[in-house]
């Protein structure tokens, strides 16, 4: 028997995000589907990744112009291989995907993010566009996603797409069964902080932390714009040489991420993201990281955010905009390297029993088979 076409689109991500061709794709092709991931053209990436296929667009370099034509390539392309499904990553491939769907086949949206309150939040746009865009975007979704199948990367998302099914972004276990040594944390003097760097992931809280903790250094892995980096580091001033980010205009690989995830003097995982609508409410793929990396994490105080490290006893959270709560708590890590100890254990057991991709493989595979799988 023939095995089923699968083509992934996404016109914005890289063709290595973790989501898309570490997770989905490659658990896909290792369940035996024909898999083909069609994106952005990147010449360091091969035409073959793990047992997925690649087929890079090329885009125009300015921006504007290749929102506009990069999807056009890309519903080209897929339209003529005949796919069994179609898997779609980004917004703005909306229109097009609409057309790929024929009683034939099944078109998947992915939902990444919420769009909805993202929108608002891009600050290339002045306000009153943003939310003229937010407000077309869901009356185009609502036009749109209707015959298709919704896939959802975060809970709360269930709230406006109540027949989604949730595929939750959990990491991938490695060597699950390999003897493990627990970290060391005595004497350990650094925050890492992993992830695309961008203000509303809070880059200057990060920024700033070495001006407020005395002796500390933060490390920052994760796509950085250049002219942010600059800020980050001027808003730094003197401490600037505490504070080192790897990634300047450039996507970092996940195994370059994990060589850092493994270094042993880290005091915990930060993500001390500003107040919004828009992160509320999500729990960040960062926190599994983190805690499969059997890291504490010290995040923003936010009311789920802090649900959920209460939940696992995980990590501590802080006003990301007191210099006084930081400090406490990243003291408390450091001066209590056995409490640090017990909370990244903690973390890393969660990860092991309950919060890692293989159920999410399994529901994302019933959903390509019309099968019926739990939500969890």
């Amino acid at each position: 028997m023939t095995a089923k076409k699968i083509v992934h689109i996404t016109t914005v991500h890289h063709p290595l995000d973790p989501r898309i061709m570490l997770k989905e794709c490659q658990s896909l092709a290792d369940a035996g589907y024909d898999v083909t991931l069609i994106a952005k053209k990147y010449n360091d990436v091969p035409n073959n990744v793990s047992g997925v296929n690649y087929i890079g667009l090329r885009s125009a370099k300015r921006r504007f112009i290749s929102m506009f034509l990069t999807p056009i390539q890309a519903y080209l392309t897929a339209k003529k291989m005949k796919a069994d499904i179609y898997h779609f990553h980004d917004p703005e491939f909306l229109p097009f995907a609409k057309f790929l769907k024929k009683p034939s086949n099944k078109v998947v949206y992915d939902i990444h993010e919420d769009y909805e309150t993202g929108i608002v939040t891009r600050e290339y746009f002045t306000y009153p566009i943003r939310k003229m865009m937010s407000f077309l975007y869901k009356r185009i979704e609502n036009w749109a996603v209707k015959g298709m199948e919704i896939v959802l990367a975060e809970k709360y998302y269930q709230e406006k797409y109540p027949d989604g099914t949730q595929i939750l972004n959990y990491p991938r276990i490695e060597n699950a069964d390999s003897p493990r040594t627990p970290r060391d944390f005595a004497n350990n003097h650094e925050l890492l902080y992993t992830g695309n760097i961008t203000e509303d992931r809070g880059a200057f809280q990060h920024a700033l932390l070495p001006i407020h903790l005395e002796g500390i250094d933060v490390t920052m892995v994760g796509k950085c714009p250049a002219h942010l980096y600059k800020a980050m580091k001027d808003a730094a001033g003197s401490f600037s040489d505490h504070l080192t980010v790897v990634g300047v205009d450039r996507f970092i690989p996940k195994g370059e991420i994990d060589e850092y995830y493994l270094a042993d003097r880290w005091i915990a995982g930060v993500a001390l993201f500003p107040d919004s609508d828009h992160y509320r409410r999500k729990e960040l793929t960062k926190f599994f990281e983190y805690m499969y990396h059997g890291l504490p994490v010290v995040c923003s105080n936010f009311p789920e955010w802090k649900a959920f490290m209460h939940k696992y006893n995980c990590g501590l959270t802080v006003d990301p905009d007191s210099p006084e709560q930081i400090k406490e708590a990243v003291n408390y890590l450091r001066d209590n390297p056995e409490e640090a100890r017990e909370m990244g254990e903690n973390g890393f057991t969660a990860v092991l029993e309950t919060l890692n991709w293989r159920v999410q493989a399994e529901k994302l595979i019933a959903l390509y088979e019309n099968r019926k799988k739990g939500t969890g």
